[in-house]
């Protein structure tokens, strides 16, 4: 089995390649708002390294939202432009489940609430608790919800971009995004259960339904 894995949901861009027992190439560029311009290259560079043709792959996952709309756009777009040239199946991962796992991966923590910035006093959130298989999973709904609800939401460790606009005290964590290791992580262990969808499947999440419109078209302003 070879995954590879996108992250770009957070409007940094990284991509990792696995296969059933080592991650055979990370790389990670933090640039802002950079990701049109790095993540084919990226890819290319990293089927290179696992040695590995596109229409070998087993499946491709990548972080399909909620988050920052171009980049969750982007995301979705080169993960099933991939998937139909190449006919492999889809593994759309939640960003926020991702969050998760980095946060367990970097940190060791094992329940917590990721929260997302999502700007116009509004927040992305769910949270997570780690399995048996050392995968972070739901214990509720992602939402999109304004700060004063969010609080109420609010059940474990907070992780995250929006942790501090929910709890002053909760900036340890802030500064915490994830990684196309973290998407790997997640999808690897689908991928073995054949948890996959097919390209058409494999649609982005924004949660704010009207997240294409322009600010002041939204009545947010």
């Amino acid at each position: 089995m070879k995954l590879l894995a996108l992250e770009t949901a957070n409007e940094q861009c990284s991509v990792s390649v696995v296969d059933d027992t080592q991650e055979l190439f990370f790389q990670v560029d933090e640039r802002a708002k950079a990701q049109t311009q790095t993540i084919l290259p990226m890819i290319e560079q990293g089927l290179k390294q696992a040695q590995c043709q596109a229409a070998e792959l087993t499946t491709i996952a990548f972080s399909r939202g909620p988050g920052s709309f171009s980049g969750v756009r982007i995301n979705a777009a080169v993960a099933q432009a991939l998937a139909w040239a190449n006919d492999l199946p889809v593994i759309p991962v939640s960003t926020l489940q991702a969050l998760a796992q980095a946060a367990y991966r970097q940190h060791q923590l094992t329940e917590v609430t990721a929260v997302l910035d999502a700007r116009m006093q509004e927040v992305y959130i769910a949270s997570f608790r780690l399995d048996e298989h050392n995968i972070m999973q739901p214990v509720d709904e992602e939402q999109l919800l304004a700060y004063e609800p969010a609080q109420q939401a609010v059940k474990f460790t907070l992780v995250g971009s929006g942790a501090g606009l929910l709890q002053q005290e909760a900036i340890n964590y802030q500064s915490l995004n994830a990684s196309a290791q973290d998407i790997a992580c997640i999808a690897r262990q689908r991928a073995a259960q054949a948890d996959w969808v097919s390209a058409e499947q494999a649609l982005p999440v924004y949660l704010r339904d009207n997240a294409w419109k322009k600010i002041p078209e939204q009545g947010k302003a």
